[in-house]
């Protein structure tokens, strides 16, 4: 397989039923995102439905921007942020001040938390947000209702996770969709309903499709990369570094002897010696 077989998001179309879906699935981007996290089942599960749901916004964005998906609360997850922009890079982090068990559930690890939804346009530089309204015992079941509302469609969601891989699959009814086939969206629900969480991950898309809806006529599209992209920006945290002036800077060294930088949400570290920060300070005296 390329890389696109398994790290891709693909809209279809029942043209004879007037509804539409968007299937995904990711492996190595999802990999890399979680690589050297070493987080339990249940915050991979969490974490990986979370990002599945974004990259499934993100690929309806129809401007330059981003989707951030935020949990905020008192509960176990101290901090969870998931980013994909519009074309389709991802980055993502979760964090957790008590130990979390295979039996933890999803409302013990968000406790009162609230997931809220930021998109952002870089383009008129505006911002809107939103909060995603807990429906049910799951993500999919969540991201239902926020679909529905949003895109003013009845939507079916079905999400997986496991630490090698992400998938899901979204459906959509249309508004012409009973003219066409009054029990078409019931026919096709009950064949979605049996999805199994390792088909989600493990089946490519083709043949994922084919075993569900074989008996119906689908046309597929082009299929969207997605991938992983969280580079180390050390300009900016020279930059940072800078603001805070030459005498903090250099206090810090001499208390610590060394400054640390620890981005979170990409899970790399900038060290800084006294050589750095003396370089740091002559290239911004000649600016």
């Amino acid at each position: 397989m390329t890389d696109i077989d398994t790290n891709h998001i693909q809209n279809f179309l029942f043209k004879t039923l007037a509804i539409r879906g968007k299937t995904l699935q990711l492996h190595q981007a999802w990999q890399a995102m979680i690589q050297d996290r070493h987080y339990p089942a249940p915050i991979i599960t969490l974490l990986g439905e979370l990002t599945a749901a974004s990259v499934l916004m993100a690929s309806g964005l129809k401007h330059q921007g981003k989707i951030t998906l935020q949990v905020q609360g008192s509960g176990p997850v101290t901090l969870l942020v998931v980013e994909v922009t519009h074309d389709l890079n991802i980055r993502g982090v979760a964090k957790t001040n008590q130990a979390i068990t295979e039996q933890t559930t999803l409302d013990e690890l968000l406790g009162d938390g609230q997931i809220l939804v930021t998109l952002e346009n870089t383009q008129t530089r505006s911002h809107f947000q939103s909060y995603v309204e807990r429906q049910g015992d799951s993500i999919a079941q969540a991201f239902e209702g926020f679909f529905s509302q949003s895109e003013q469609l009845p939507s079916k969601l079905w999400l997986a996770a496991s630490e090698h891989a992400i998938g899901g699959v979204l459906i959509q009814k249309m508004p012409e969709t009973d003219q066409h086939d009054a029990d078409g969206w019931a026919r096709i629900l009950s064949l979605t309903t049996t999805l199994t969480p390792n088909e989600l991950t493990d089946l490519d898309t083709s043949t994922l499709l084919h075993r569900l809806f074989h008996e119906e006529t689908l046309e597929l599209f082009t299929a969207k990369p997605v991938q992983y992209n969280c580079p180390q920006d050390k300009a900016r945290v020279d930059v940072m570094l800078q603001g805070m002036g030459e005498e903090d800077v250099r206090q810090l060294l001499a208390e610590q002897g060394e400054i640390v930088i620890h981005n979170e949400i990409c899970n790399y570290h900038i060290r800084y010696n006294e050589d750095d920060v003396n370089q740091l300070f002559a290239e911004n005296s000649i600016q």
